[in-house]
């Protein structure tokens, strides 16, 4: 991987966590020219991170440190604190089947599923025990792939913010 090509890779993953730019939609293609890279000041710190990691290692890096803070500067990158961002998102990522099961296991002391996404004039069971952090929000995605429920969640004009994690639903 090329400092250029590190560029490209941090500029439109920080365009789709910022912008309404679709990084799937456009296969993650941008228009940026070399000639553009090579003119920014900041080049240098793409030259180092292009060293560091290999190309799909670094997406998961600055995707991690995206949804950390979606306006983090590429200086930031080469961090100790960006590091240890990563490596938190990862050991998350690769437990998630553990995590899920554990979950759902906490859930069913609770009640029943169908009572927990029951929506009456207060707010949800299940949206309650993710603010309280009992269920992860990555179960909470999970659940929502297979029950489609945050649609009618948001009809009861509930805020549901989910800080991007829809993003382990397509990688």
């Amino acid at each position: 991987m090329t400092g250029y090509e590190a560029f490209s890779i941090y500029h439109v993953l920080k365009l789709h966590f910022t912008t309404n730019y679709d990084y799937f939609k456009y296969n993650g293609k941008c228009n940026i020219t070399i000639e553009t890279f090579e003119k920014r000041k900041d080049k240098y710190y793409f030259y180092k991170l292009s060293r560091k990691y290999d190309t799909e290692e670094y997406k998961e890096f600055v995707i991690s440190n995206l949804l950390n803070d979606p306006d983090s500067w590429a200086g930031n990158l080469l961090t100790d604190e960006a590091s240890d961002i990563h490596m938190n998102r990862m050991k998350r990522v690769q437990s998630l089947s553990y995590t899920f099961k554990s979950d759902c296991q906490e859930m069913m002391n609770y009640g029943r599923i169908n009572d927990l996404l029951r929506v009456n004039s207060d707010y949800p069971k299940l949206f309650t025990l993710s603010k309280q952090r009992v269920v992860s929000d990555e179960s909470i995605i999970i659940l929502n792939s297979l029950m489609n429920f945050l649609p009618k969640w948001k009809q009861k004009k509930f805020q549901i913010i989910l800080f991007g994690l829809l993003l382990f639903l397509n990688g």
